[in-house]
């Protein structure tokens, strides 16, 4: 019986090496793909954070018939809910205003009446007749829940 021998040259390479395709992206595209959705998710993170803290930049006023509206003005950058705080404040005055003069009314005629019945009809502590706004803040002396 013949004894089996190599080829003559050899026997080609053997494949030891799994030969496998790359699965998924490299991980250099893996991390800047990461990192740059983070930066994309703080970036929106800290537009809402200032959206929501009301910060009013700078106003830029614009001049109508000589005459400057700050109501009017060209706002840059200004944040809706910034937009809506000014104006819901600016519609409130009115009725706080309104709010304010009742109980200054109410409380200078109270006051009237404390002087007459000290002082009587005919004496006034005031050098003027003229009315005068209180200049001082009357506070309660208990505070309701």
């Amino acid at each position: 019986m013949p004894q089996d021998l190599p080829p003559s040259g050899g026997y080609g390479a053997v494949q030891y090496k799994r030969n496998l395709p790359a699965r998924g992206f490299r991980p250099a595209v893996m991390l800047a793909g990461v990192v740059g959705i983070m930066t994309y998710g703080f970036w929106k993170l800290g537009k809402g954070i200032r959206q929501q803290k009301y910060v009013l930049p700078s106003i830029r006023i614009r001049k109508i018939d000589r005459i400057s509206f700050w109501i009017n003005a060209d706002v840059e950058g200004i944040s809706e809910l910034a937009r809506e705080k000014m104006w819901s404040r600016i519609h409130l005055i009115p009725m706080l205003t309104a709010e304010e003069d009742r109980d200054l009314v109410r409380r200078h005629l109270a006051d009237q009446a404390r002087e007459k019945a000290l002082l009587g009809s005919q004496t006034s502590p005031y050098n003027s007749d003229k009315y005068v706004r209180p200049t001082y803040a009357i506070t309660p002396s208990q505070v309701s829940k």
